[in-house]
């Protein structure tokens, strides 16, 4: 895959709505979350400059919780589970890719791994990348 094209206009238009820097306070982390919750929500309608502040904040977040905030990662089960709940799915949502009720209940209750290719249809249901599941 090339390297996507940014328009610079564009994108400094983003970024002047957001205007993300290095994040040293509780307030600001907070405003940041914000900012990335709003241009979540964007969905599909995120343009690939959006998409590139998109991936500016989360890294200054990361940054910033690693330092103040440092926490395990959460399993593959657990980021399953939080995607879910912040989009309001039940597990019958997730029958087109896992096939049998079992088997998802299986694996949102930690009984059963979620496999590679199980992790590559739930990146793109999700829009996420596939190490989430992995």
């Amino acid at each position: 895959m090339g390297a996507l094209v940014i328009d610079d206009k564009k994108y400094a238009r983003v970024l002047a709505k957001v205007l993300p820097r290095v994040i040293t306070t509780d307030q600001e982390h907070e405003r940041m979350l914000a900012e990335v919750e709003k241009l979540m929500d964007k969905g599909e309608q995120r343009t690939v400059e959006d998409d590139t502040a998109l991936d500016l904040m989360v890294r200054l977040i990361k940054d910033y919780e690693k330092e103040h905030h440092p926490l395990p990662d959460p399993s593959p089960h657990e980021m399953l589970v939080y995607l879910m709940e912040q989009r309001s799915l039940k597990q019958a949502d997730l029958l087109p890719i896992f096939k049998s009720r079992g088997y998802v209940s299986d694996v949102i209750n930690a009984k059963r791994a979620i496999s590679k290719a199980h992790a590559k249809q739930l990146a793109e249901f999700f829009k996420v990348s596939a190490n989430l599941f992995i």
